[in-house]
């Protein structure tokens, strides 16, 4: 067999990128300790919207949240509040999490595929750890959520 066939076998094998749309709301669950991380994240996908990030926000209220995808490292520089981090891999298992991120820091899991900016104190309160399995789900009535 040709190597350029190899690697296009290797990418039909990966498991499909989530289908949700860029200005989808999402509903974030730890599925293994059955507790909830957002009620509506958003989706930063594209390059803009995952260069951006939080940054320019006065804070994240309880229940939101950012998932940025493709992401391995993020910083706080010229944010005004902290957050949490939760680093996952292909297939939503958590890597590693970070607890109360303040502004002027860098953090980064180079093994993970995405990270989930969430409220300083989340990761505390839904017990998330590395290993627990993460479902997305697109947020019905995304329609009416203000957009940021």
């Amino acid at each position: 067999m040709n190597p350029r066939d190899w690697s296009f076998l290797r990418l039909m094998r990966r498991k499909p990128e989530s289908t949700f749309a860029e200005s989808d709301r999402l509903h974030v669950i730890n599925i293994t300790r059955n507790t909830e991380l957002a009620s509506h994240a958003e989706a930063a996908k594209s390059g803009n919207k995952r260069s951006k990030g939080l940054l320019g926000r006065k804070g994240l209220a309880s229940g939101e949240g950012m998932w940025i995808v493709p992401c391995e490292a993020i910083h706080t520089f010229f944010m005004q509040f902290a957050i949490d981090l939760v680093y996952l891999d292909r297939r939503n298992r958590i890597k590693k999490v970070v607890s109360s991120v303040p502004p002027w820091r860098f953090s980064a899991c180079l093994s993970a595929h995405s990270v989930l900016e969430l409220p300083s104190g989340t990761v505390h309160k839904s017990q998330s750890c590395p290993g627990d399995l993460v479902e997305f789900s697109a947020v019905s009535g995304a329609a009416d959520l203000p957009k940021r």
